[in-house]
């Protein structure tokens, strides 16, 4: 949560009468709901495995409304999904959705990008390829890029 503190105008804080809040729970999976949804939040981030900078970001990002970098409406310009590979029961996940992408550009290094593999019906098979150039590397957990910064501070009037 540092990060978006020191980065964006967004704060955390520990909640007193909100009747609207983000409640985290260590829940089985890392999972948001998307944008504010009223009441109780519940973001969950279970402590054996989602309890990274990367993923705490990830779905703290989709709990302020954004979706996957791979969903963008325009993303057929920059990945091929190969739905072939891709899991049937989480193929929802590749839909593509009518994102406010900001005005900016597309960007693989997004900690809202899946990785090459996710959700691939067998191990190695690629069900996400950057195009033109294949070897850009894509769904990284290590923190926010500087562009999903700025979406957030475009989003927020930072």
């Amino acid at each position: 949560m540092s990060t978006f503190h020191s980065k964006t105008c967004i704060r955390f804080v520990a909640r007193s009468t909100q009747t609207d809040y983000i409640s985290i729970e260590n829940k089985d999976g890392c999972y948001s709901s998307l944008g504010r949804t009223g009441g109780k939040q519940v973001v969950s981030l279970n402590r054996y495995g989602c309890v990274y900078h990367g993923i705490v970001q990830h779905e703290l990002n989709h709990a302020l409304g954004f979706y996957h970098e791979q969903t963008r409406s325009d993303r057929d310009q920059y990945v091929k999904i190969n739905w072939e590979n891709i899991s049937p029961d989480m193929a929802y996940n590749f839909q593509k959705q009518n994102t406010n992408n900001q005005n900016t550009p597309y960007d693989y290094g997004s900690v809202m990008h899946y990785g090459r593999t996710a959700f691939s019906i067998q191990p190695g098979l690629e069900t996400i390829t950057p195009i033109p150039d294949g070897t850009v590397e894509i769904g990284q957990r290590q923190g926010m890029s500087n562009t999903d910064i700025l979406r957030i501070n475009k989003l927020y009037g930072c």
